[in-house]
């Protein structure tokens, strides 16, 4: 007989997870479906060498007061990202080292830049958080690439190179495959560039102790018997009076269902009756970015020894992004990554010829030792059947103003979380929690006026 609830949560990521708690403090009954054999979605920890590495989302801002907040009520502690020393900018087959946030450039370079910073500062102001796409400047804005308008904008190849870093590292995509308006946006939902790119009083200021995973286990380990692994949703059919959820392994039967999935999942999905066309372009036209994470992990920290930072940025090579990644207990290690295009290139490799790539490059940037970790670990996000690629679904030119209001707008029964529904810190671990907060006061209206 099909099982039957108040609410059936597709997805067991921080959003799935985080709305499932929510409801159930409120008294509402809550079955959650998770197509992986593991709970956190785009949050992955694992052991590398006796030790916990995340894989997948690693970091937190001050500005990210849910996640800050949901780890002190869990006993889970944060440690500051190590960013001391030296860094390294690799362009065009030199090396320049510098300290601050950005390489010396060119003095026109420089002037771009802070035009950039000024332009950016201005427009965010301008985009309301909740519907980028009432912008004044809105069509204007995503009819064009942030290519096509960092061509028009900049004159230096050195602010040109430090917008495309910025796209890779940020959006994990490439400028000329995004919307100019959900770059925008982005930066809007993420407090501004500055924000987005800083260690300090940045996103990537602090870390878990232990890694990421343990905060969505504990809420995994809240729900017991209502979480339900290896779960994969075939269908979703709406009555007027109940919504019956289809999986490989049971039916379930509920008053609401909330998808916590990327929109490109979702649209993997039988609806019937079928989804609103708008929607169902939506989940067509936001592919997810693309992006390959490696973890060497060494017996020293050689880096530090010689003042470098750990931290380099490269326009060539698999390492488009590298980060000092010792953990709170002093094992030392180095953290990459592979984005945009970089990453599709090298999704077609091997995995032995991507580690070999990958620890040519560090010998290159930090030193003949960076050759022989003790352990290296790796997490293809582009491989991952139930991802298809991170941080987050991105939007192209004209995306964002046609389909953009479906994000988060309920169909008949079925509702929308997850990361790319977030008004605040969309891509971000803190955008899931936010998103979970909005669909779980959506839905409670509707489930107490149905009790009467």
């Amino acid at each position: 007989m099909p099982l039957k609830k108040d609410v059936i949560v597709v997805g067991a990521g921080m959003a799935g997870l985080r709305t499932a708690q929510l409801l159930r403090q409120q008294g509402i009954s809550v079955e959650v479906l998770e197509a992986r054999n593991r709970v956190g979605g785009r949050i992955y920890t694992t052991q590398v060498a006796g030790t916990a590495f995340d894989l997948g989302g690693q970091w937190v801002g001050p500005q990210q007061v849910r996640l800050l907040k949901l780890a002190d009520e869990l006993g889970i502690k944060t440690y500051p990202q190590y960013h001391q020393g030296t860094k390294i900018l690799s362009w065009q087959g030199k090396q320049r080292r510098f300290r601050g946030e950005v390489p010396w450039l060119s003095p026109l370079a420089m002037y771009e830049l802070w035009r950039l910073e000024r332009f950016t500062k201005k427009v965010c102001s301008q985009i309301p958080p909740d519907a980028p796409w009432n912008t004044p400047e809105a069509k204007a804005w995503d009819g064009q690439t942030l290519e096509a308008w960092k061509q028009q904008f900049f004159r230096s190849k050195g602010a040109k190179l430090f917008l495309d870093i910025v796209a890779r590292a940020v959006c994990t995509t490439e400028p000329g495959e995004l919307s100019l308006l959900y770059f925008l946006s982005y930066l809007r939902w993420g407090n501004g560039l500055n924000t987005l790119i800083s260690i300090p009083n940045g996103a990537q200021q602090d870390r878990f102790v232990g890694g990421v995973q343990p905060l969505c286990q504990r809420l995994a380990d809240e729900l017991g018997q209502h979480l339900h692994l290896e779960t994969t949703v075939l269908s979703i059919r709406q009555t007027d009076q109940d919504v019956i959820v289809h999986t490989n392994q049971n039916e379930y039967t509920a008053q609401r269902v909330i998808l916590a999935i990327p929109p490109i999942l979702a649209g993997d999905i039988s609806y019937e009756p079928a989804l609103p066309i708008e929607r169902h372009q939506l989940t067509k036209h936001m592919p997810m970015g693309s992006v390959i994470k490696y973890v060497a992990v060494y017996d020293r920290p050689f880096w530090r020894e010689k003042g470098f930072s750990g931290e380099a940025f490269c326009d060539s090579g698999p390492c488009v992004t590298t980060f000092d990644g010792c953990t709170s207990t002093g094992t030392p290690a180095l953290v990459t990554f592979s984005d945009g295009a970089v990453a599709r290139e090298y999704a077609a490799k091997t995995p032995e010829e991507r580690k070999d790539a990958v620890l040519k490059q560090f010998s290159e940037l930090f030193g003949p030792e960076a050759d022989k970790p003790v352990a290296f670990a790796e997490q293809n996000w582009l491989a991952e059947a139930w991802g298809r690629g991170c941080y987050a679904g991105v939007m192209g030119p004209g995306v964002m103003t046609a389909w953009g209001p479906s994000l988060a707008a309920p169909c008949g029964r079925i509702h929308w979380a997850g990361t790319e529904t977030a008004t605040q810190w969309m891509g971000y671990i803190e955008g899931a929690l936010q998103s979970a907060e909005r669909v779980t006061q959506e839905v409670l209206p509707m489930l107490r006026q149905a009790a009467g």
